[in-house]
């Protein structure tokens, strides 16, 4: 199907409920990957949380700009809100780059006067374009998937494309230095292994600050988006699970009428 300027799939396991849907943003760095290396990710979520998937094939970098992907995230999202979907049975979700553009899709929302979706999912996500911290960090030596010169380049590339274009909202770069007050509940999910552990360390603090329901859950030994080979990896399998879970919940419960302000705590999964 096709959206204002991209393509996207809609996935729908044979037995999900039109009740909910997620708005998924795959990663690859702002510069690969799309619905092909995707699909079978979403569709498991698809089947796992009784949901519909719209699955976004956004513009890349380098022809495009990130601002073109958020932008492309928020027509997905509109499209939605077309065919009758309420903002409470949306979650939007993604990983690694697809993870940063679904804070900055939520975050996006307001300049075109959008309601916010009922949670977001962010799966290893890429929240601070600067790499420094990450670097700096254990993770960043053991880490099977990113190497530290590939995350080097993206962040340069990202921030030269980027500093260029500041078209969609004025925000922030990296979502960890935006104003994250009044975001709905927030479910991150990394790999201890992962070079990206604490961009989720990080957002989930900031998340906490601002008084956001947040879980984080960092799975032991753990590789960056593990989600992908649940086929093979049990832990994958649950964290899909607890994904799910996360879903439904958020779909059947208004995110205003949660109690507390920051959900679960920060959690070590073996």
């Amino acid at each position: 199907m096709r959206l204002t300027n991209c393509d996207a799939d809609w996935i729908q396991a044979h037995d999900a409920d039109l009740h909910s849907v997620v708005l998924y943003l795959h990663g690859g760095g702002f510069l690969s990957c799309g619905l092909n290396t995707h699909r079978r990710l979403a569709s498991r979520i698809s089947q796992s949380a009784d949901a519909s998937v719209l699955s976004v094939d956004y513009r890349l970098m380098p022809t495009h700009t990130i601002d073109d992907a958020v932008a492309d995230g928020i027509a997905g999202y509109q499209w939605l809100l077309a065919r009758g979907f309420s903002p409470t049975q949306i979650v939007i979700a993604g990983d690694s780059a697809g993870g940063y553009l679904a804070f900055m899709v939520a975050l996006a929302l307001d300049d075109p006067g959008l309601p916010r979706p009922a949670g977001l999912v962010a799966l290893s996500p890429l929240t601070d374009l600067d790499p420094t911290s990450k670097l700096q960090h254990s993770t960043s030596a053991r880490c099977p998937v990113i190497p530290r010169s590939a995350l080097l380049a993206l962040s340069s590339l990202a921030m030269r494309v980027e500093h260029r274009s500041r078209g969609v909202s004025g925000l922030p770069l990296s979502p960890v230095d935006a104003e994250l007050r009044g975001l709905p509940p927030v479910l991150l999910q990394v790999g201890s292994k992962d070079l990206l552990c604490p961009d989720s360390r990080f957002m989930f603090d900031r998340l906490v600050e601002a008084g956001v329901p947040a879980s984080l859950e960092i799975w032991d030994g753990q590789f960056h988006v593990f989600q992908v080979a649940a086929d093979l990896v049990p832990e994958a399998r649950k964290a899909i699970a607890r994904v799910a879970e996360f879903i439904r919940e958020r779909t059947t419960v208004r995110y205003g009428d949660v109690e507390g302000g920051h959900g679960d705590p920060a959690r070590e999964i073996a």
